[in-house]
């Protein structure tokens, strides 16, 4: 699919995808090339390299939806809200794997103690960068075929994560994106979240000079 699509395409093209299986249209080795590329080429303020990225596959993957029920659950457990929390978990369990989105907080300071006129903007500049990584990497990945959706559960399980795979503990979780194959015998487009587009370039685009 990649080589068929412009990145225009691509934009149009990438959808929430919540039903996902374990399986992928393309090897694991095409996927961990992505992920590369966009850390080696994606674009920081003052060329600060604060965003860190986790690829977890297999039972790996798995591993971090257990994390992320264990720390839910004694919030709804015997409530009515358990069976569909549980239901969401399981969903991304049940993809191929996820990528989980770090900021450094020692990269932010050090940029910051270097440009100390700008100091306080660089948590926010932080944020775009980890943005653009998780929006580059959600949209190549549904470029190859991948079905993708964007989640948050985070901070309930960032120190469990920084100390089972040894990571810096200055790492700031930010996002996870969660990726697999469709479902057999479903088509892409009876996966997709409504999307109301209708009137939004017109609402919220303004142009001056043309």
């Amino acid at each position: 699919m990649a080589a068929s699509l412009s990145f225009i395409d691509a934009v149009v093209h990438r959808r929430t995808i919540y039903q996902l299986t374990k399986t992928s249209p393309v090897p694991d080795s095409r996927i961990l090339e992505l992920v590369g590329l966009a850390a080696k080429h994606l674009p920081s303020s003052f060329d600060s390299q604060t965003s860190r990225l986790v690829v977890l596959l297999g039972a790996e993957h798995d591993k971090f939806w257990d994390f992320v029920w264990d720390a839910i659950k004694p919030h709804v457990a015997g409530t009515d809200k358990e069976a569909g929390s549980k239901g969401r978990i399981d969903g991304f369990r049940g993809a191929k794997g996820s990528i989980l989105f770090f900021e450094s907080d020692s990269a932010v300071q050090a940029i910051a103690s270097q440009w100390k006129s700008y100091a306080d903007k660089f948590p926010q500049w932080s944020e775009h960068t980890s943005a653009m990584h998780q929006y580059v990497l959600w949209t190549a990945l549904e470029a190859e075929g991948l079905g993708a959706n964007l989640q948050h559960y985070n901070p309930i399980v960032d120190d469990r994560v920084k100390t089972e795979w040894k990571l810096d503990g200055d790492w700031q979780l930010k996002a996870q994106l969660v990726f697999g194959g469709l479902p057999e015998g479903k088509k892409r487009e009876d996966l997709l979240m409504p999307k109301n587009v209708e009137g939004r370039d017109e609402k919220w685009v303004k142009v001056f000079g043309a």
